[in-house]
């Protein structure tokens, strides 16, 4: 569960970085954006005790980048994930984490995440602040972006961030297993 809140996050980090890419001017990167499955990724990992740990990815995501042209600040990013899609590799696993232990996805078909601000950190990068809701409890989280592509009609960022399982009910396997889930995402935006 922790998993999906941060791909949504993710995703409203990789909005706030549109509007501050060094070579591209923010009215250029103005618009909105459907975030398109290829070339996009939700990739989490989960550090355990002694080394290892769990890795795995979301395969089914949608959402929307709005860019602002004038003030990055009322830029918009949305995210849904739908946990049934996680994968590791590895089937036992993978059904374990859909269970009711974890995602619960016979319940509970979607994470999502709305921001509530974009707050502009350098360059071509951005903190992006919204609300991620999964398993029912929703709790405000951060995500960093970084704009790494503006051509024609596509953009591109990478986003990253942490989120603790345990706000969302998903903290089976604790200390063993690490309470924070980090993301590591790709979004490539097609500008509607």
């Amino acid at each position: 569960m922790i998993t999906t809140r941060l791909g949504l996050a993710a995703f409203l980090a990789v909005i706030s970085v549109v509007g501050s890419a060094g070579a591209v001017a923010l009215s250029d990167a103005a618009g909105r954006y459907a975030i398109s499955a290829d070339g996009s990724a939700i990739r989490f990992a989960i550090g355990k005790v002694g080394g290892g740990g769990l890795n795995g990815a979301f395969g089914r995501f949608k959402g929307s980048i709005r860019i602002d042209g004038g003030d990055i600040g009322r830029s918009r990013v949305d995210l849904t994930i739908f946990p049934d899609s996680v994968g590791t590799g590895e089937g036992r696993v993978d059904a374990f984490l859909k269970s009711d232990a974890v995602f619960d996805t016979t319940n509970e078909q979607e994470i999502v995440f709305r921001s509530t601000s974009v707050t502009r950190t350098g360059e071509n990068t951005a903190m992006i602040t919204g609300r991620l809701t999964a398993r029912g409890r929703t709790f405000t989280e951060k995500f960093q972006a970084e704009l790494q592509s503006l051509n024609g009609r596509q953009i591109r960022f990478h986003v990253s961030g942490k989120v603790l399982r345990s706000r969302y009910q998903m903290d089976v396997g604790t200390p063993i297993y690490s309470n924070i889930v980090a993301f590591d995402m790709e979004f490539t935006g097609r500008r509607s």
